[in-house]
């Protein structure tokens, strides 16, 4: 899939914009604060209905304005769509495909493939659990609906239980509510575990050559799922730790308390990892969900690079560079000497000021 325009209208700090892409890479370049990221981000929003950064709607909207619009034109299997996304400050999200409203947003999601690379995803190795979790469940959302179903599901059933937990009185009826609670979270939450499992396994067979030739062929890199429970012990756990639930307040048990585990040479670089390990590791899960976008859609998905080659040494930029030449690329940096000095094909050049784009020669 390719990205062919973007229009954005009162979103951060563009007041009105207009960009039309090249299939292959275009490069944002500016100082910072100027807004390059914002074009990034306006990109991943319209494909994926949320923010990379975990911001809410109202943040998004432009200062002084109520709304704002973005209008995306996409190309998938060479047929084209329009995706319209309206922000409001006090309201949901308004979404139309090729100008039909959807019901609910998750409808949005899968119609095209994203994979979105930070430096703060550099950080994912040594940073908390919840970021590790955030990676898989974006990326199997993007990718398989069935996951996107029993996951929203899933948290949804959660917070009641939480919530339930909060407020739980010593009565049947708290009881019995929590009983039925229980089932529910257990029927999505053991096919959550059964998913995530699959996908990384097929995520460790994939990483594993892509950091063999990142290391130089001196590392073996294991990805190992950290299941917080058996799929087939949820139930289980769930009754036995409701006690614990009551006294804490919170559900202590099952998927949403799942981590990944790195293993370099068998050890695990979470904890005892320095931090080129660490960076290497996150660089090389960033490439896998690359490729594993393009063995499940048959298609390639749109990278979105935020000036991550700054914090990349010269070994791992070239590799980088090497490994994007053939999908779709928008990246943002400071300056475009490393690009030159690599001979690295640019097909489109903008220039980011002050909230203004302008396209280069």
């Amino acid at each position: 899939m390719i990205i062919e325009s973007i229009k954005l209208c009162h979103f951060r700090n563009y007041d009105e914009l207009e960009l039309n892409f090249d299939r292959g890479t275009n490069l944002f370049y500016g100082d910072n604060a100027q807004g390059k990221t914002n074009i990034l981000e306006s990109v991943y929003l319209c494909g994926t209905t949320r923010s990379h950064k975990g911001s809410k709607d109202r943040e998004l909207i432009h200062f002084g304005e109520d709304e704002s619009h973005i209008c995306m034109k996409i190309k998938k299997n060479e047929i084209p769509y329009r995706i319209d996304m309206h922000l409001k400050k006090n309201k949901t999200k308004g979404i139309a495909i090729n100008g039909m409203p959807v019901r609910k947003a998750s409808e949005l999601i899968g119609l095209g493939n994203f994979v979105f690379f930070s430096p703060e995803d550099l950080n994912i190795i040594k940073n908390g659990p919840a970021e590790r979790r955030r990676f898989l469940d974006m990326e199997m959302c993007q990718l398989d609906k069935i996951y996107l179903y029993h996951l929203s599901n899933y948290n949804k059933i959660l917070n009641q239980r939480n919530r339930l937990l909060k407020d739980y009185t010593f009565y049947e009826e708290s009881n019995t509510m929590l009983d039925v609670l229980d089932e529910q979270l257990v029927r999505y939450g053991q096919v959550i575990i059964q998913m995530r499992s699959t996908f990384v396994e097929v995520l460790c067979e994939i990483i594993q050559d892509i950091h063999r030739n990142l290391s130089g062929k001196k590392e073996i890199l294991v990805v190992e799922y950290e299941k917080d429970t058996d799929y087939e012990k949820l139930k289980e756990k769930l009754r036995g730790n409701r006690e614990r639930d009551i006294r804490t307040k919170v559900t202590n048990e099952g998927p949403h308390r799942d981590d990944l585990c790195f293993l370099i040479n068998g050890i695990d670089i979470r904890k005892y990892g320095s931090q080129g390990q660490q960076r290497t590791a996150a660089l090389s899960l960033k490439l896998a969900e690359i490729e594993i976008v393009k063995r499940k859609i048959k298609d390639t998905p749109v990278l979105l690079l935020d000036d991550v080659l700054s914090e990349l040494d010269s070994s791992r930029q070239r590799y980088l560079l090497e490994n994007i030449h053939d999908i779709q690329t928008l990246i943002t940096c400071t300056g475009v000497d490393d690009f030159v000095s690599y001979n690295f094909q640019i097909n489109r050049l903008f220039q980011v000021s002050c909230g203004t784009v302008e396209e280069k020669g």
